[in-house]
C-alpha cells in the first residue's frame, strides 16, 4: 500500500490518499459496495469497469493474471475516488518497449476508469505518481478509448502538462452514437431515406407472410437463461461462428458473457430485445444502461433471414431508447462504417487512445523518442497506399 499527501493547504489537515493493488476475486463486503457506489457518481459512465462486468472479465480472461486493479481511495475507510486496471507490456505495438496500459479485452468497448465526478485530475495525479514510484510501470501509461475531449481527457492532459509534459493522441476512432430530443418516429424519418424506409417496409411486410412476427424486451420477472441460451446459438450461427469468433466459441467468452449479463440483470443495467418469427428469434440484442448513457453491446441476427433485414427492424424498434428520460445518448459500440448501425444512428462518438509519460528521466527520453517515430509514422501512412498502411501501434 502507497500513501500520497492530498495536495492540501495544509498537509496536517489533510486525509492520505491511499493507492491500493485489489484482488477483485476475494473482495471484502465494503470494497464491493464502495466500487457498486463508485460506479453510481462516475465522471464517465462505463460498464466496462463496473464490477459486475469487470470482476468476472478479470477472472475469466486475464488467465495469467496480468492485471492489476487498482483503487485510489480517500483513506482506508473513505470513499473511493477512481479505480483502473492496469497491466505491465514489454511491447508496444511491434516495439520492444516496457510501458504500463488500462487493460482491456477484445469485447470491452470504452477504456475509461471509473472516477467520481469532480476528481478527475486528482486521480490522475496520484495514478501516474504512484506509476512513477513503482517498478514494474515503465515509459508511458497507454489509455485506450477515452472519449475525446471529455472530462477524462482533459483532466489527464492538464496534469501531464502540470508534471512539465503532455500526453499524445496516438490513436481516433469515430462510432455511431444516439443522441437526440427527437421522437423515435421523428428519428427514423430523419435518419433513414424515404426509399429506404419504404424497402424496409416491403421487407416487414413480407417477413409478416412467414408466420407471426414479434417484438419482445426482457423483464426482470423473466428467467434469464434462456434469453442468454438464444442469443449465444443465433450469433454462433452465423459469420462469427463460422470464423471462431462467437462469444460460444471459446468456454471463457461465454462464460464470462452468461456472467456479466446476470450481474447487469441484478445491477438494473441489463436491456435486452428481441425480434421473433413464429417464437423463434430471429435477431437479438444487448444494451447496458448506464444512465446518463447507454451501451448497445452486441446484436446478431439470423443469416438465413437476411433478406428481411431482421437486425435493422430490431434496431428501429429500439429508438424507443430515445424515450428514456434518465438517458441522453446510446454508445453503439459498433466498429466504424458498421453497415446496419450507422444507416440508422446518424450523430457520432469520438474516441482517443492516449500516452502520457512517466516521471523518471529516462522513461521521458523513451517517450520522446517514441512519440517522434510515431509522428513520422503517421505522415507516411496518410502518404501511404491503402493496401500498404499499416495499423497504428496502440
Amino acid at each position: 500500500m502507497t500513501v500520497h499527501p492530498a495536495f492540501p493547504t495544509h498537509a496536517a489537515d489533510a486525509s492520505p490518499l491511499v493507492v491500493r493493488v485489489v484482488d477483485p476475486l476475494a473482495l471484502s463486503g465494503d470494497l464491493a459496495a464502495a466500487w457498486d457506489n463508485l460506479a453510481g457518481e462516475a465522471s464517465e459512465p462505463n460498464p466496462f469497469a463496473e464490477r459486475w462486468c469487470l470482476q468476472s472479465a478479470l477472472h475469466l480472461l486475464d488467465p495469467e493474471r496480468r492485471a492489476r486493479l487498482v483503487m485510489v481511495r480517500d483513506g482506508s475507510a473513505g470513499p473511493v475516488i477512481g479505480m483502473m486496471p492496469l497491466a505491465p507490456a514489454v511491447k508496444y505495438g511491434r516495439l520492444p518497449l516496457r510501458h504500463v496500459a488500462g487493460w482491456a479485452h477484445p469485447n470491452q468497448f470504452h477504456g475509461a476508469p471509473l472516477v467520481r465526478a469532480g476528481m478527475e485530475s486528482l486521480f490522475w495525479s496520484i495514478l501516474l505518481g504512484w506509476c512513477d514510484a513503482s517498478g514494474w510501470a515503465h515509459t508511458l501509461l497507454h489509455v485506450p478509448r477515452l472519449t475525446e475531449d471529455g472530462p477524462l481527457h482533459r483532466a489527464l492532459g492538464d496534469v501531464a502538462r502540470v508534471r512539465g509534459s503532455a500526453v499524445e493522441i496516438v490513436h481516433r476512432e469515430e462510432r455511431a452514437l444516439l443522441e437526440s430530443s427527437l421522437s423515435p418516429d421523428a428519428y427514423w424519418d430523419e435518419a433513414v431515406r424515404a426509399k429506404k424506409r419504404k424497402e424496409l417496409r416491403r421487407q416487414a411486410n413480407r417477413l409478416a407472410e412467414q408466420g407471426a412476427v414479434s417484438f419482445r424486451r426482457w423483464q426482470a420477472s423473466e428467467a434469464l437463461d434462456p434469453w442468454i441460451d438464444a442469443f449465444l446459438a443465433l450469433e454462433a450461427r452465423g459469420w462469427k461462428g463460422k470464423a471462431g469468433s462467437a462469444l460460444a466459441s471459446h468456454s471463457e467468452t461465454e462464460a464470462w458473457f452468461r456472467a456479466i449479463l446476470a450481474g447487469a440483470a441484478d445491477a438494473g443495467r441489463l436491456d435486452m430485445r428481441a425480434l421473433d418469427l413464429d417464437g423463434r428469434p430471429l435477431a437479438m440484442l444487448v444494451n447496458f444502461l448506464c444512465p446518463p448513457g447507454g451501451f448497445s453491446f452486441k446484436t446478431a441476427f439470423d443469416e438465413d433471414h437476411a433478406r428481411f433485414s431482421p437486425g435493422v427492424l430490431l434496431q428501429q424498434a429500439n429508438l424507443d431508447l430515445l424515450e428514456d428520460d434518465r438517458l441522453d445518448w446510446i454508445d453503439s459500440c459498433a466498429a466504424p462504417g458498421h453497415p446496419m448501425i450507422d444507416s440508422v444512428w446518424r450523430e457520432r462518438r469520438h474516441l482517443v487512445w492516449i500516452n502520457a509519460p512517466l516521471a523518471g528521466g529516462s522513461d521521458r527520453l523513451r517517450f520522446k523518442a517514441l512519440a517522434k517515430v510515431e509522428r513520422i509514422w503517421r505522415r507516411w501512412k496518410r502518404g501511404a497506399p491503402a493496401n500498404t498502411a499499416m495499423q497504428d501501434a496502440s
